[in-house]
């Protein structure tokens, strides 16, 4: 059986180039053009991509699992 996966998104209309995601968790996320973007279209599951979700200001980050539902820190 395989590893779970997630998929990242991050609304860029929402993002306001903060930062916080890419101080979390710089492995999964980067800025491009002052705003932020998943750097892989799959990952394993991982708390520091919950936790830039959580610090999100604005809500831009969406976490989904491989069935499509969405992901959320416990």
């Amino acid at each position: 059986m395989s590893e779970p996966r997630w998929t990242v998104e991050v609304d860029r209309q929402r993002c306001i180039g903060n930062q916080m995601c890419v101080n979390v968790a710089g492995d999964y996320f980067a800025l491009d053009e002052g705003k932020s973007r998943p750097v892989a279209a799959w990952i394993a599951p991982s708390d520091g991509v919950l936790e830039a979700l959580e610090l999100c200001p604005n809500s831009a980050i969406t976490i989904r699992d491989e069935s499509g539902a969405p992901v959320e820190p416990s």
